[in-house]
């Protein structure tokens, strides 16, 4: 079966990385390596997942001009990564310079379309359209330059089913609503449903007091 989990540790404790990660499976998983993990662990938390036969999900969302997003991404191509990702809001070019970077290897690049902790009325203010408008705009963007796919909340995955060209990994999957930072969020099987490739799931997995026994629940729920 795919292996549409993606687990997202966000530690900055060696130690506790993993001890997370030892109650994870490979077959069952991916690993989300974001900037809470690498900036604190670094290259370490990637290769000791590679080494235990886990898939990697760099999420450290490159947003720079395009040669600095290109050699950023060139830097860490001695790594095992699966998939990286990017702000969309950078550009088309950027996107490009993106793309060049991987060229030749199989990392596929996704950009992030906007943050699940974005509400309308945070998209209103900073974008001056709601969330529905601006990732339709951004992935009108991303297919121009040819990026493997997107970040999006389980509420924009409708558009996203629109472009087969696009592949679509969703964070803001919660069990049930824990009232913390995200706000466009959705229930695993909602996502699957609508047509998700990957789902990034944090905290119901990692904070959970059996991290295998929750896995597995997930896992098998979507399948």
């Amino acid at each position: 079966m795919q292996k549409k989990i993606i687990v997202a540790i966000d530690e900055t404790n060696i130690s506790t990385f993993k001890k997370i990660l030892n109650c994870l499976d490979n077959k069952k998983c991916l690993i989300k390596i974001g900037s809470v993990a690498f900036n604190s662990i670094g290259h370490y938390a990637i290769n000791y997942a590679t080494e235990n036969d886990f898939e990697i999900f760099l999420d450290l969302k490159f947003h720079d001009i395009p040669n600095t997003v290109k050699k950023s991404i060139q830097g860490l191509l001695s790594l095992q990564l699966k998939m990286l990702t990017i702000h969309t809001s950078g550009g088309k070019e950027m996107m490009l310079a993106a793309m060049e970077a991987v060229a030749g290897t199989n990392i596929k690049v996704f950009g992030v379309t906007a943050l699940t902790s974005l509400n309308d009325q945070d998209t209103r203010q900073i974008y001056q359209r709601d969330s529905f408008e601006h990732v339709n705009a951004m992935l009108d963007i991303a297919e121009q330059a040819g990026i493997d796919g997107v970040v999006c909340s389980p509420h924009e995955l409708e558009l996203v089913s629109k472009r087969s060209s696009l592949l679509s990994i969703t964070p803001g999957i919660r069990l049930k609503s824990l009232k913390d930072d995200q706000k466009r969020v959705m229930t695993p099987r909602e996502a699957i449903n609508l047509g998700a490739d990957y789902l990034v799931i944090g905290r119901p997995i990692t904070a959970s007091n059996d991290i295998r026994k929750s896995l597995e629940e997930i896992y098998f729920n979507i399948q």
